[in-house]
């Protein structure tokens, strides 16, 4: 019997002295207290407490945290808007007793302050300018839980809005108005391509008829060079300007009806002024056609002449 007391004392006596050894994780701090009062703080690594004396109180991790929360609050024009902002915080080394026994529930007192700051700074911005100023709000979160948190041995490292919801129905409001935007400018866009479009095509269209009229001058200076060396050679055999003139008119319409007697489908109709008129214009290109001929067997002649030589 005494044999199993003595065993007894024996495994009680280990199991005390292992519990007086402890470790402590890296980035994580812990609160010895000794009788229920504050004792020491003690950092990672391997550790020695007096059994049944000290306890280990609590442990506070000194990591970057990060708290999410999410305000619902009235912007200046009246609109309901959602932000989700993100605080990121860490327990300072030098003050872990202030985090430990000043506040219960750190998360609750920091969410406190964001709602203050948030529901303070929003009501006086646009909803446009929310999106725009977010940084702003960002900024005033951080100063104020600066001020509010470092007494409490909190570190606030660096607070963002990661997320700005309105109402869907302002969502929607905001889509067709960007919308309606983007077709205005596209329509104006359109509007210019069409006018220079318009414009080019007109300069196109003045250029060719310049160049058509230039053709047309230079065609009928040809015509007028042409029937000037015409008359020129007529003179030389002994035809005046005015006979010399009625030949080529005669000429020219005889091929003017030989090329409408070329197509199968053409239609010609040849109305006089009056019979009198017609029978002088017949008489005339007669008499036209005979100088023609006659010219032509002078100048047959002329060249048989000149063989001859």
């Amino acid at each position: 019997m005494g044999q199993f007391f003595l065993i007894l004392l024996v495994f009680f006596g280990l199991l005390i002295f292992i519990s007086a050894f402890f470790i402590v994780k890296q980035q994580t701090a812990a609160i010895i207290e000794r009788f229920g009062k504050f004792h020491s703080v003690r950092q990672a690594g391997l550790h020695l407490k007096i059994p049944l004396v000290d306890r280990i109180s609590g442990r506070l991790s000194l990591k970057i945290q990060q708290l999410d929360v999410i305000i619902e609050t009235k912007t200046l024009d009246d609109v309901f808007v959602r932000l989700k902002v993100s605080v990121q915080f860490k327990v300072i080394m030098l003050k872990v007793y202030d985090a430990f026994y000043k506040l219960d529930y750190a998360h609750d007192q920091i969410t406190s302050y964001v709602f203050d700051v948030v529901r303070a700074e929003v009501p006086k911005m646009k909803l446009d300018d929310v999106f725009v100023k977010k940084d702003d709000i960002a900024i005033a979160v951080k100063k104020e839980l600066n001020q509010a948190m470092i007494d409490y041995g909190y570190d606030i490292i660096k607070t963002l809005v990661t997320d700005i919801d309105p109402d869907s129905q302002v969502k929607e409001a905001m889509n067709r108005i960007n919308a309606a935007e983007r077709e205005k400018v596209a329509a104006q866009f359109e509007g210019d391509a069409q006018r220079i479009l318009i414009v080019e095509k007109a300069k196109a269209e003045a250029e060719s008829k310049r160049l058509q009229g230039q053709g047309i001058a230079d065609q009928r200076r040809e015509i007028a060079r042409g029937l000037e060396e015409s008359v020129d050679v007529l003179n030389k055999v002994g035809i005046n300007s005015q006979e010399a003139s009625a030949l080529i008119v005669v000429t020219q319409h005889y091929d003017t009806l030989q090329s409408i007697g070329e197509s199968t489908q053409s239609n010609l109709i040849l109305l006089p002024n009056s019979p009198q008129a017609g029978s002088d214009m017949l008489n005339n290109m007669v008499a036209s056609f005979t100088a023609s001929n006659q010219i032509g067997e002078v100048m047959k002649e002329q060249n048989r002449k000149n063989k001859d030589k």
